[in-house]
């Protein structure tokens, strides 16, 4: 580890997996196959796939005073993050993910729980922990005040802060202005210019601004107005979830250690490449021994 601090503001879940030959019609009962609970949350997952690698990464989010909060919370610090920042808000369930999948298709509902109760008053309670850090990591499943204010924070202080727009919405150009880039992959991309008119001169800042996942595809980043293509690496896809999240922390963890931005894009989409190759989110994401042996095989 070295001094450079990541953090991480975002969602802690448990994800409720069930496998059955058939999703049920409203009244009806089906046998299911299988049933799995697996931590997840696109925070922690990011906070993850960074202290793998051998980020030093904090994570401030919520969780319940449930067994599902006390079992996250316990999993994430043996992943070497610094939990010490978590809210445990009493009364109030931890956020949950319940997916059933059946036939390579899954039906989600997500219930926030506890992760809505990470409002700017908390966020704020964080100042000093934002200042000491080099780069700033948020998404979209905590409410968007929120978010708003860790960035206006981070600006405040110089930090450097990566905005995953996921789950995809509508977001103010306040925020865009001060986030230092933008992690959509192609849906998201679309719809974020979609909602911002094309007028406006913060399009272009965004193009600038952004890093768009393309899976299969590879990677497009803008630098100093040029748009660089970084093709995909070819591996044995077993599990695409949490693809995109191994690209993210990975890229917190390369501009934090010094990368450019195209290097550190490079290295982000050889994580998210050897993130496919097992089953599950977290379980699949690689340390930095795992990361240079492949690029050994794979020059």
């Amino acid at each position: 580890m070295t001094g450079r601090q990541i953090t991480v503001i975002g969602s802690i879940n448990m994800d409720l997996v069930t496998s059955t030959f058939q999703i049920p019609k409203v009244g009806e009962t089906v046998l299911g196959q299988s049933f799995h609970t697996i931590p997840g949350g696109k925070g922690a997952n990011q906070a993850v796939a960074a202290a793998r690698l051998g980020g030093d990464v904090t994570m401030i989010g919520a969780v319940g005073d449930d067994s599902f909060g006390k079992t996250l919370v316990d999993h994430l610090t043996n992943q070497g993050i610094n939990m010490k920042n978590i809210l445990e808000v009493k009364g109030v369930s931890t956020g949950i993910a319940s997916i059933i999948v059946s036939e390579a298709d899954n039906s989600i509902i997500v219930v926030p729980g506890a992760n809505n109760y990470i409002t700017p008053e908390i966020i704020e309670k964080h100042e000093e922990r934002i200042k000491a850090s080099s780069i700033l990591l948020l998404q979209l499943e905590i409410p968007i005040e929120s978010v708003i204010r860790a960035a206006e924070l981070a600006k405040k202080h110089g930090v450097l802060t990566i905005l995953n727009p996921a789950p995809i919405q509508k977001l103010p150009q306040e925020l865009l202005e001060m986030v230092d880039y933008v992690t959509p992959n192609e849906h998201e991309q679309t719809l974020l210019f979609a909602s911002i008119d094309e007028s406006n001169q913060i399009v272009g800042k965004l193009m600038e601004k952004c890093i768009v996942t393309k899976g299969s595809k590879g990677v497009m980043v803008y630098k100093n107005g040029e748009k660089i293509e970084i093709p995909s690496i070819k591996v044995d896809a077993v599990d695409t979830t949490g693809a995109g999240d191994s690209f993210n922390g990975a890229l917190a963890y390369a501009l934090c250690e010094g990368l450019e931005i195209e290097e550190a894009c490079r290295f982000a989409n050889v994580v998210g490449a050897i993130s496919v190759t097992k089953l599950g989110a977290q379980t699949g994401m690689p340390t930095k021994k795992e990361v240079e042996e492949f690029l050994q095989v794979h020059k």
